[in-house]
C-alpha cells in the first residue's frame, strides 16, 4: 500500500498541491522546517536509545519538613 503512494507520479502531484497551497516563497521555508523537525526527532530517538534509564528523583526531605511546619 505504501509503495503505491510513493510513485513518481504521486510525488509530483503532492509537490504541485504543496506549491499551490504554500506558494513559491513559503515552500522552501516549509521544507527546511520539516527537515529540521525530522532531524531533531531522529536525534532525540538516538539519544534516548543510547542513554540508560534513570530512576525518577525522589523529593527531598527538607521540602517535606518545611511544608509540615
Amino acid at each position: 500500500m505504501i509503495e503505491s503512494l510513493l510513485t513518481p507520479t504521486h510525488m509530483l502531484l503532492i509537490l504541485v498541491v504543496a506549491l499551490i497551497v504554500l506558494g513559491p516563497k513559503r515552500l522552501p521555508e516549509a521544507g527546511r522546517g520539516l527537515g529540521s523537525a525530522i532531524r531533531d526527532f531522529k536525534e532525540s530517538l538516538s539519544l534516548s536509545a543510547s542513554s540508560p534509564e534513570q530512576p525518577a528523583p525522589e523529593p527531598s526531605r527538607e521540602t517535606d519538613q518545611a511544608s509540615t511546619a
